[in-house]
Formats: C-alpha cells, sequence, structure tokens
C-alpha cells in the first residue's frame, strides 16, 4: 500500500494561489495514478483533478484553467497549483493515490483550504 501526506493548505484572499502538495511513500509511486479531490461541508466529495503514471491529466470543469496537477516521480509526489481562487473552492482537499496494477485506492488525510475576503 501507500500512504499520503498532503500540506500546502491555509487561508487565502479571492484571487490568491495556493500549492498544494501530496508525498506518497511505502510503494512503486510511478504504478500510481494521482487525484486532488474536494468536500466542503455537507457535500460528497468531488474530483478535481488526475494525473496517470506517464503524465496524462483530466480536470473539472469548475477548476479548468485555474488549476495545475503535476508530478515528480523522483520525489514520490504529486502536486496541485491552484490559481485565481474563489470562495466556491473552499474545501477539504485530499490526494488519492490508485493503483493501475491491483485497483486499490488510497487516501491522505485531507488539508484544508479557506478562500474569503
Amino acid at each position: 500500500q501507500v500512504q499520503l501526506v498532503e500540506s500546502g493548505g491555509g487561508w487565502v484572499q479571492p484571487g490568491g494561489s495556493l500549492r498544494l502538495s501530496c508525498a506518497a511513500s511505502g510503494s512503486i509511486f510511478r504504478h500510481y495514478e494521482m487525484g486532488w479531490y474536494r468536500q466542503a461541508p455537507g457535500t460528497e466529495r468531488d474530483l478535481v483533478a488526475t494525473i496517470t503514471p506517464v503524465g496524462n491529466t483530466k480536470y473539472a470543469d469548475s477548476v479548468k484553467g485555474r488549476f495545475t496537477i503535476s508530478r515528480d516521480n523522483a520525489k514520490n509526489t504529486a502536486y496541485l497549483q491552484m490559481i485565481t481562487l474563489q470562495p466556491e473552492d473552499t474545501a477539504v482537499y485530499l490526494c488519492g493515490a490508485r493503483d493501475v496494477i491491483r485497483g486499490y485506492t488510497y487516501w491522505g488525510q485531507g488539508t484544508q483550504v479557506t478562500v474569503s475576503s
């Protein structure tokens, strides 16, 4: 299995930027599709972005053009660069790792992102 630890969350004013990091350990990082998800109070967990082991990306419509997912396989780390943040982006952001070989999914503990004036 893989252990995931997110960092980089915090408070930012509308229009600001944050970069989230997800450090992975315990398995072979390049075998995992990495993803960022978010969950606001009282809502279901929603997909934000994913990146395959070879770098193909997908984004939710709500974040296209503002968020960029990336990965550094040498550092076993995935990132989410967020710009032009809006109050609607306020949520707990979670890192997920899907084992493309075995089909299991693992989750980090989440990091809070709050966007307010």
